[in-house]
């Protein structure tokens, strides 16, 4: 009973303090190409452009979230504080010239024909702006494929049909599910790659295209994923979110080959969080085919409450195919708004780990011995994800628990220190609550998929 009144008591203090963060302007800043040297930037502003994020205001003075390209290229994040009266191109350029330079990226080859799937559920509007983002693509050879999932209302058709035509594919799934809804839109691509987003993106121009040549340098390659960083930071369960890393997977392009385990991924393969998100993740079509799409006991709108993506990725590199992160394919997502959002959110993840974990050996099983052997790293790893993380901790998993070891590897220096996304600066304390309920998720997740399976049954549907 006491301990019950001293954790309501803990929660409504941990609210009171999370309902005192306040908003950051999101914003993007394009430096020239050419450094000298020293690595220094050219001088002052010259050549220096200034834009808010997606739909953003322009930027005025008070706190700033940047992603800093060059020469178009998103090379890292920083948090700027712009005093009233001052420039904010000259503060925030200043900053971004501090981050350490990066070797200039290798050419991309033509890219493979590819198809985008969108899996929405009634959100029109959101859909609307994702759309718009998907058909600004500079990508040479593509389609965009719209599954509506369980609808409801004509809304989501009567949308597609009426603003977007030829351009854009309806298709309707009316079973309720994301890994459900995602198989049937690759059941209807024509592409040799497939893609998948959300409808609550906005897509930088070149996303498409940096996302799916990989595949066509590397014919061993099954999965790509990339970068997702936020598109506004107006609420502070969007900036308490990035505070602790949010989806975000770093600026530092890596390939995780099953041939060669990476020496600093003791968990291999089965941390899949680390590789990516289902907000921004490609499959060489064939492949993906191959290994039968996502299990669709998985996925949100399911018992399971998550975990398809991550399914999706160990199944492919349990194939021995590779994976490529490639963060110059980015997304900006639009994070969940309130606390209520969070508490779905964290439990939602927790159950979606675990859910895919047990997805993979019912559906995998001669993979067991190595899940066992990696039992009791894993149980540490749980433990550091559901931690309570204050602003001063040491690193770990960001606060998006499913995408475990968010912004790992992404250059900061000094002028990412106290970022929000500044990729697990952790400036905001990460409430008790919210990792309750993740170990609670987690704890559910195995029963929540078996659940999920027994319920395709009543569809006629099987797991995979």
């Amino acid at each position: 009973m006491a301990g019950g009144r001293r954790a309501r008591q803990e929660t409504r203090r941990e609210i009171e303090q999370f309902l005192s963060i306040g908003p950051v302007q999101v914003a993007e800043l394009d430096l020239p190409g050419a450094r000298d040297a020293e690595g220094r930037g050219t001088a002052d502003t010259e050549g220096v452009e200034l834009r808010p994020g997606p739909g953003g205001a322009p930027i005025t003075p008070g706190s700033v979230f940047v992603l800093v390209r060059r020469a178009g290229r998103p090379v890292g994040t920083l948090l700027g504080q712009v005093p009233d009266g001052a420039d904010p191109v000259a503060v925030l350029a200043g900053l971004a010239r501090e981050l350490p330079p990066q070797a200039p990226p290798e050419p991309l080859p033509v890219p493979p024909s590819a198809s985008v799937v969108v899996a929405t559920r009634e959100r029109a509007g959101r859909l609307a702006r994702a759309l718009d983002s998907l058909l600004a693509q500079d990508h040479p050879d593509f389609e965009i494929v719209v599954v509506d999932n369980a609808p409801v209302t004509e809304e989501t058709r009567e949308l597609v049909e009426r603003k977007y035509g030829e351009r854009v594919r309806y298709v309707c799934e009316p079973v309720p599910g994301l890994a459900i809804a995602h198989n049937r839109g690759l059941a209807a691509v024509h592409g040799r790659v497939v893609a998948f987003t959300d409808d609550d993106v906005v897509a930088d121009p070149r996303w498409l295209t940096e996302l799916t040549a990989p595949f066509a340098a590397d014919p061993g390659l099954g999965c790509a994923t990339g970068l997702i960083l936020p598109a506004r930071l107006r609420t502070p369960a969007q900036v308490l979110l990035e505070s602790h890393g949010g989806f975000a997977k770093g600026f530092v392009p890596r390939t995780y080959d099953p041939a060669r385990p990476p020496a600093d991924e003791p968990l291999f393969p089965f941390t899949a969080g680390r590789f990516g998100s289902g907000a921004n993740m490609a499959f060489r079509t064939s492949v993906l085919r191959a290994v039968g799409g996502f299990d669709p006991a998985t996925g949100a709108g399911t018992r399971a409450r998550g975990g398809d993506d991550l399914y999706g990725f160990v199944r492919v590199l349990a194939e021995g195919r590779r994976l490529r992160y490639a963060p110059s394919a980015l997304v900006w997502h639009h994070h969940r708004e309130t606390w209520r959002d969070l508490e779905t959110q964290a439990y939602g993840y927790g159950a979606g780990l675990t859910a895919y974990l047990t997805a993979i050996l019912v559906n995998r099983p001669a993979l067991l011995p190595a899940f066992l052997a990696r039992v009791p790293g894993g149980l540490a790893h749980a433990r550091g994800l559901t931690a309570v993380r204050g602003p001063e901790a040491g690193d770990g998993a960001g606060a998006g628990a499913a995408d475990e070891g968010a912004g790992a590897g992404v250059p900061g220096g000094s002028a990412g220190a106290g970022v929000p996304g500044g990729h697990d600066s952790r400036t905001h304390p990460w409430p008790r609550r919210l990792s309750r309920l993740q170990r609670r998720g987690m704890l559910y997740g195995p029963v929540g998929y078996l659940r999920a399976r027994r319920a395709l049954r009543t569809v006629g549907l099987e797991a995979r």
